[in-house]
């Protein structure tokens, strides 16, 4: 009896062992001083002998049994860090990341405790704290907190940082031009490329490994920045075989199931974001078109190719939908440990929007200086929609040996936006003419990039070698752009002589390659650990612009449309040879314009040093230089006859061409163990875009202004100084004041364009100073009672004060147009930067019950849209009160299955700007409701 009991004691053990059930720990072991991986340290089980060392990349990965252990991480010159209840549970992966500090002068060990979860925190914070950069960051755990979906949702956080659109990246306050955003550290066109920050939205939330956005600038980093940088960096690959899908969907009741909905007949893959060739120019680009006169059928055959279909039409609007799936794994290759992973991700996105009452306006000054009061120069308010539809796709690779690591994305953008509206206009002829009009439009948009990249570390560390190469194609396509006017007089149409219905098609194609290479030495400066750094950067930029107009012309003695733009190219209101009357495509006016045909190419050839080291035990330091010899090169010509002798040409000529210097200076002082003070210096720069620095005449159908390339426009420089004072508290919180002010040297703003001031420009108007005060706390509220311990409160301002002195040319205009009693000082705002940002957010983190709740609020104060000239007035973006509320709840097994729920404009508040005139009433430039929307989803993993 023994026996068998004995033996089924010993078979119960053997099943048990056989049969156990464990876990993984995984993580990443991070330099405190320098923010790199700590290589090749120790890390084993507190009273076992099971361990392991973390790769050269710092990662680290052990198989343990289900339970409660303790871990102990140490490294020759670190202190050793031990990490207690770290829980395991079967079949479940749990994530410990290691902020590693270096051992003072004079101390053999040190052994720091703390809980798991506290070491999260520290993890987290320990970048930010000890970043010699002013930098504020998200993790992959900090996506999970928030429950966003995708990273513009997530970065809404980050403090001084607004999203526009809900979309781009704004940083401080500063517009587009001086905010920049790149991918894994390389530069990337977005699918506007006259942007420098590409749309977040694209990116779902599970592939991306953390987001840092840099508010000062060092050697390494590109110099064209002055706000922030964004660099967004997608995993490697996931620690074990991992998919999920997700589905979301958004209603607004001002936009969707409206049977008021605007749209037209597109073609039968506008679902998937392009065209399937129905909207390309029907005729060859070099047809010969015959006039009336010529009798000639051939007009009637070709102007029966084109697309009758000019009207806007009512239909019932959709819906907003979603979805997307994600997939990765990684393998072993080979006897060692080398490995090989793959992320995979699709998303698709279609979203409708309406506008009803959207308007677009133009007001002047009358020339009495004695009225106050604006005058109606051009009135537009109507309705219209837009369907849009982005589908993304990226595919990823990597290989990693023991010292080596090499990583290959395939990214691909696909956009196509249809826009139809109906408008009622009112033009200012000596008397008001009314007018209605119908506006169609499609634009088709894609990149692919391509991003090769490595690392390799020697057999000590002490030497890091990095590359990368990445060429991008973007592609933009206007496709038959549709716009017909009718003047309305007692109730009759008539087609307006000098605007008849055009057809418009743009094209824009642009090769992008980046490369880049940065080696890195650790050495002994002053018996302390320091870093030197230096490599070199090039990008080659090319673009190749086009663009084709058309115009419908119609002889007839009475018109038979009754205002139905449709009417128009009936085939029983052509132009024949028979009749000699009706419609015809105008040969006159069909003609790609020289000046909207041009050929562009910039490079950009950089190198740098910096150097990383500490002054006593208390001041870290990084002293560096950047070099940047930057060309811009054009091809294209004005619209003179080349029979006149002012006629510009441009072949491969030069219009930029510098070589600068960059120096940077980043300064951290440790007051104590929870308080810094930090400091920087850095010359930044902001160069003009493809488009700004051209000749081209690019006119937009929805507002009847047209953009004029300027292409004497020179680049800005900004001195940045940057002040902060930080405190670092558990629990995620922190309290930090921060002072800054940048010296703007020619400034590029968008003006009324000087002999036609319905029409927009881009110069260099004067220079410009900024000076600001950021104000950010993050606090837990269970200091007020422990029933709040799972709620948090958030809260960064921005106070900013810009100064433009105005140029010469700029006073002279302002001058000419002052009212009576109204006196000119001598600056104004810069344009396009906010006086004021706050952004505020209540959140609850249910750890046990999995629900995340937050209300968060944004606003940004008016700012300066447009520079006015004298006698248009400046137009201002008035603030959006932006409040969102978003809850979540994850559930199932190991919670891999969530639920969101999201309210959007919970205020209902409109989108506007408006001009402002020396005591006269304001008056709207442009207005858009966007409505409240509300948003579900729901995401798996498996």
């Amino acid at each position: 009896m023994k026996i068998q009991f004995r033996l089924s004691i010993f078979a119960l053990f053997i099943f048990q062992f056989i049969f156990s059930q464990g876990g993984e720990v995984t993580g990443t072991l991070i330099d405190a001083d320098f923010q790199d991986p700590v290589p090749f340290a120790n890390i084993l089980v507190k009273g076992t002998t099971i361990g392991t060392t973390s790769d050269f990349d710092g990662n680290y990965k052990l198989s343990l049994e289900e339970g409660t252990h303790t871990l102990n991480f140490s490294f020759l010159g670190y202190k050793t860090v031990e990490i207690t209840d770290v829980v395991v549970k079967a079949n479940e992966t749990t994530n410990v990341n290691v902020t590693m500090e270096t051992l003072a002068e004079g101390l053999d060990e040190v052994v720091i405790t703390v809980s798991v979860k506290k070491n999260t925190e520290t993890a987290v914070l320990g970048i930010q704290k000890k970043a010699v950069n002013l930098l504020d960051g998200l993790s992959a755990e900090a996506f999970k907190k928030t429950g966003s979906s995708d990273v513009a949702s997530a970065i809404k956080s980050v403090p001084g940082v607004s999203v526009q659109g809900g979309k781009y990246v704004y940083v401080r306050g500063l517009g587009d031009r001086y905010t920049k955003s790149i991918l894994n550290g390389v530069d990337i066109p977005g699918l506007d490329p006259d942007r420098n920050t590409i749309q977040l939205d694209i990116f779902p939330t599970n592939i991306i490994d953390n987001i840092l956005v840099l508010k000062s600038a060092s050697a390494d980093l590109p110099a064209d920045f002055t706000g922030g940088i964004v660099n967004i960096v997608t995993k490697d690959y996931p620690t074990k075989k991992e998919h999920s899908i997700s589905v979301g969907g958004s209603y607004n009741p001002d936009m969707h199931f409206n049977g008021n909905y605007l749209d037209y007949k597109g073609s039968a893959t506008d679902f998937l974001g392009f065209d399937n060739g129905s909207r390309s120019v029907p005729i060859n680009r070099n047809q010969d078109i015959p006039n009336t006169f010529e009798y000639n059928p051939l007009l009637t055959a070709i102007t029966k190719k084109f697309n009758p279909t000019l009207s806007a039409m009512k239909e019932n609007s959709a819906m907003d939908y979603s979805f997307g799936f994600t997939s990765g794994n990684q393998y072993i290759v080979g006897e060692s440990e080398n490995r090989l992973g793959f992320l995979a991700s699709i998303s698709y996105k279609n979203s409708t929007t309406f506008y009803e009452g959207a308007e677009n306006n133009f007001y002047r000054r009358n020339s009495d200086t004695s009225v106050y009061e604006l005058e109606t120069d051009r009135t537009q308010s109507g309705d219209y929609g837009k369907n849009n539809v982005l589908v993304s796709g990226l595919l990823g690779t990597s290989f990693k040996t023991e010292k080596s690591k090499y990583k290959l994305n395939l990214l691909h953008l696909q956009n196509g936006e249809s826009t139809a509206g109906y408008f009622s206009q009112t033009l200012n002829f000596s008397d008001f003419v009314n007018f209605s009009k119908d506006n169609l439009e499609y634009t088709q948009r894609s990149i692919s990039n391509l991003l090769l990249s490595g690392i390799h570390s020697s057999e000590d560390a002490t030497w890091t070698t990095e590359w990368a190469v990445s060429p991008t194609l973007s592609k933009i396509q206007d496709k038959d752009i549709r716009t017909t006017s009718f003047r309305v007089e007692d109730g009759v149409y008539s087609i307006p002589q000098n605007n008849q219905p055009k057809r418009i098609w743009r094209d824009l194609e642009e090769i992008n390659a980046v490369a880049k290479l940065d080696l890195t030495k650790k050495y002994q400066f002053l018996e302390k650990d320091a870093k030197l750094k230096f490599g070199t950067y090039g990008s080659y930029k090319t673009r190749d612009f086009s663009i084709l107009n058309f115009e419908i012309e119609n002889n007839a003695q009475t018109t038979k449309f009754n205002g139905v733009a449709d009417n128009i190219l009936l085939e029983e209101n052509l132009w024949t040879v028979n009749n000699d009357s009706g419609s015809y495509i105008d040969p006159d006016i069909t003609i790609a314009e020289p000046a909207n045909t041009y050929e562009a190419a910039q490079q950009n050839i950089a190198g740098y040093v910096s150097n990383e080291f500490k002054v006593g035990q208390r001041l870290r330091t990084i002293l560096g230089l950047r070099l940047e010899k930057f060309e811009s090169k054009y091809t294209g010509e004005d619209n003179k006859d080349p029979s006149d002798p002012a006629k510009v040409i441009y072949d491969n000529e030069t219009i930029i061409d510098k070589f600068d210097l960059f120096p940077t200076a980043n300064l951290i002082f440790e007051l104590t163990e929870q308080v810094n003070l930090r400091g920087s210096y850095a010359r930044t720069t902001a160069r003009p875009s493809f488009k700004e620095a051209s000749i081209a005449k690019i006119f937009d159908p929805l507002s009847n202004n047209t953009f004029i390339g300027n292409i004497e426009l020179d680049p800005t420089y900004i001195n940045n100084f940057d002040f902060r004072v930080e405190w670092f508290g558990e629990s995620a919180e922190m309290i930090a004041l921060s002072g800054f002010y940048k010296r703007f040297t020619d400034p590029i703003e968008l003006t009324y364009f000087e002999s036609s001031s319905d029409n927009f420009t881009p110069q260099n108007l004067g220079d410009a100073d900024v000076i600001g005060v950021e104000f950010e706390l993050r606090k837990n509220l269970g200091f007020l009672t422990p029933a709040l311990n799972n709620f948090s409160f958030n809260l960064n301002t921005s106070i900013i004060k810009s100064t433009q002195v105005y140029s010469e040319s700029e006073r002279n205009l302002r001058e000419l147009g002052l009212r009576d009693g109204e006196t000119l000082g001598n600056d104004r705002e810069l344009q396009g930067q906010s006086p004021f940002l706050i952004n505020s957010g209540l959140n609850y983190e249910g750890a046990e019950n999995g629900i995340q709740m937050g209300m968060n609020y944004n606003v940004q104060g008016k700012t300066l849209q447009v520079v006015g000239n004298g006698f248009v007035p400046d137009v201002y973006t008035m603030p959006f009160h932006n409040l969102n509320f978003n809850l979540s709840k994850s559930f199932g097994e190991n919670q891999n299955q969530s639920v969101s729920f999201k309210i959007s404009n919970l205020l209902n508040d409109d989108v506007e700007s408006e001009y402002e005139s020396y005591k006269a009433q304001n008056q709207t430039f442009s207005k858009r409701s966007p409505g409240r929307a509300f948003s579900m989803g729901y995401t798996i993993k498996f």
